[in-house]
């Protein structure tokens, strides 16, 4: 398998605090993998680095092969990321938002094709053509993740993408994660949610105080420390470190 994602002793610090400390991974395409830690681990700096958003302070990122420092345009070029507060402008309907971003990809039929792609992941019916302002925070989220994945990046790095939404409509989230994992695209994702990381994830890595304490899949992570849940993991993979 292509490594998708491969970072290698990745540092980052804010003057004389170091956020994240030599954190070393390796990501394969169609992956999805899941990042965890508590508020304040390094997990939302870590991801900012690979999405071109943070300079790193040492070590390396690479995206398919592209190095994030010296081939930013590279990397953005086949990336998408979706922050935790990321937003949509208010005054546009879903449909004319989704139109709008599609417009700095492509044009003409390829630009109505990405459209219909997104509108088709948001999955939203009659309500796409109404004014975002009137959305949920699911159906906003679900319009952002389409709009993140509509453009078909190799790598779409979401940053606590369900945090916030009731179980419906995380539910309905995870199943498009993936329908998108599932069409050939690798996710990265933080989560605060350990059963979300255990029914979604392929492996998942652990991050505490800025380092990378666990990797493995959540059935290996189960094992090693005798636990039924990721949480029960998490917490005793903590009190260790």
């Amino acid at each position: 398998m292509v490594d998708a994602l491969v970072l290698n002793d990745v540092r980052k610090s804010y003057g004389n605090r170091e956020a994240v400390h030599g954190i070393s991974l390796t990501v394969k395409e169609g992956e999805i993998f899941g990042l965890i830690g508590h508020n304040g681990a390094g997990k939302t700096t870590t991801l900012r680095m690979i999405s071109t958003l943070l300079n790193i302070t040492s070590g390396t990122i690479s995206v398919y092969g592209y190095d994030v420092a010296t081939e930013p345009g590279k990397v953005r070029e086949i990336i998408s990321y979706l922050p935790e507060d990321a937003g949509a402008y208010k005054d546009l309907t879903g449909r004319a938002y989704l139109e709008f971003i599609a417009g700095f990809f492509a044009s003409g039929k390829e630009r109505d094709a990405m459209v219909e792609k997104g509108m088709r992941l948001a999955d939203l019916g009659d309500r796409i053509d109404s004014k975002v302002d009137t959305y949920s925070k699911g159906m906003m989220r679900r319009l952002l993740i389409a709009r993140a994945i509509m453009p078909s990046p190799k790598l779409a790095i979401m940053d606590e993408v369900t945090s916030g939404l009731d179980v419906i409509n995380a539910f309905e989230i995870r199943e498009i994660i993936r329908e998108i994992a599932r069409s050939g695209v690798t996710v990265v994702m933080s989560s605060h949610n350990m059963f979300e990381v255990d029914m979604l994830c392929d492996r998942v890595g652990v991050i505490d105080g800025g380092n990378l304490i666990l990797l493995g899949t959540p059935g290996e992570l189960k094992e090693r420390y005798g636990a039924d849940t990721l949480e029960e993991v998490f917490v005793k993979a903590v009190k260790n470190a």
